[in-house]
Parts: structure tokens; C-alpha cells; sequence
């Protein structure tokens, strides 16, 4: 009589990882575990611990991994498209629920939730990227638009695109956004003039700037409480 098939080494690690999950709830696992038990639902057949390793290894944390471009995430072996939109999905969807509580309450009213916000959207990007947060007479989110996409250490920013964009959306004041890829949010003497810039080109239009945030690997900055504008 012909044995049984062994079942591979992997399965009876799913499950085990699956009941600590269940267990001790999602937020005891670490990155990698995590990870592991979404790649689950994307690779049913294998053993994903190596990937997700590798995933973290390669882009330093699970926030990393979340925010890298489809095309970074498929030159780690073992990660097709499918895969790496599987990922893109899971950070959408978190920056989805960031903006969602930013809509219902004042942006300015909780400086935690804002800058968890701008984390989530930013701290894994990999080149510099400069968002402006448009804000109603309330102060609550309008919308989050992408005005500059750069390189490594520079996104080309126009204050008074900024200016002419806060009066097509009828908003009150704005709250600028910026990463450095390099993983130090410390504000360059280049963002601070730039800011400058635009709170003058916010004056004439009473459009106030209540701050700008850059979002380094694991804090932001705020350029208002370092007192720079």
C-alpha cells in the first residue's frame, strides 16, 4: 500500500502562525509574521517566510514594503505583479482609513493622528514626494494631492501652484507635506525658505499654511514647532 503524500514542512507552520494570531490577536506578531499571514491569501502553495524576510530585508520594514513601487517590489525574487499589487492594495487601503478619520474631525485637532497619517503615506516612499493637505474654514480635509514628485532629495515645488490650487478647492489654509528618502526628517535650509515662500503666496489670498510636516523612516517633523516659519 502506497503511503500518503507528506505534507510539506509549510502547512502545519500556516496554521500554527494562524492560531497565534488568533490567539494573542495580530498586533503580537512581528513585521515579517505579519506579512507572512497576507502573503498566505497571495501564494497559497509556499513557504512565504523566506519572501517576507526578504521583503523587509530589502525595503527595512513592513511600512517599506507597503509604500515600494510595484516595479521595486517585483525585482525581489519570488514577488510577480500579482503579488506586488496584492501589497499595493494593503497600503491603499491604510492610507484609505487615515484619510477617512482625517474627513470627520480637524486635521489640526489631534497632531498624532495627523502625523500617523502622513506616515503611513509617506514614510516608505523612496523618492522625495511634496503633498499639500487642503483644509475648508473648519479645518477639516478637502484633500490630500501629490504637487511634486522628484528623486532622492529634491521634488520640484511652485508656491504659487500651491496658492492657485487652495482657491480652485475654496480651501482656508493648507498644511504642506514632504519625505526624505534618506530616512532623517531634519527640514533642509532649502524647505524652509520654500515654505516661506509660501505662506506669502498664501497672504495676499488668506490662505494660511498651519504647518509643514516631513516624514522621515520613523518620525516627522514639524517645521511650526521647531518654530522656522
Amino acid at each position: 500500500m502506497t503511503a500518503p503524500p507528506a505534507k510539506p514542512h509549510h502547512a502545519g507552520h500556516r496554521e500554527r502562525l494562524r492560531e497565534r494570531a488568533l490567539a494573542a490577536g495580530p498586533a503580537s506578531l512581528p513585521d515579517y509574521e505579519l506579512l507572512e499571514l497576507f502573503l498566505f491569501r497571495s501564494i497559497p502553495m509556499r513557504d512565504v517566510k523566506p519572501l517576507a524576510k526578504a521583503l523587509i530585508a530589502r525595503f527595512g520594514d513592513l511600512g517599506g514594503v507597503l509604500a515600494a513601487p510595484i516595479a521595486d517590489l517585483t525585482t525581489v525574487a519570488g514577488v510577480g505583479e500579482q503579488v506586488a499589487l496584492d501589497l499595493k492594495l494593503m497600503h491603499e487601503a491604510s492610507v484609505r482609513i487615515g484619510r477617512a478619520s482625517m474627513t470627520k474631525r480637524p486635521a489640526i485637532s489631534s497632531a498624532s493622528a495627523l502625523q500617523s497619517y502622513v506616515r503611513t503615506v509617506l514614510a516608505g516612499e523612496p523618492r522625495e514626494q511634496f503633498r499639500v493637505l487642503f483644509l475648508d474654514n473648519k479645518n477639516q480635509l478637502i484633500l490630500d494631492e501629490v504637487m511634486g514628485q522628484g528623486t532622492v532629495d529634491h521634488a520640484p515645488v511652485y508656491p504659487r501652484e500651491v496658492a492657485r490650487r487652495a482657491l480652485e478647492l475654496s480651501a482656508a489654509a493648507v498644511i504642506l507635506v514632504h519625505n526624505h528618502p534618506s530616512g532623517d526628517p531634519t527640514p533642509s535650509r532649502a524647505d524652509i525658505e520654500m515654505t516661506k515662500q509660501v505662506v506669502e503666496a498664501g497672504k495676499a489670498l488668506r490662505i494660511a499654511v498651519h504647518d509643514h510636516l516631513v516624514v522621515g523612516r520613523d518620525s516627522v517633523a514639524s517645521l511650526k514647532s521647531l518654530g522656522l516659519f
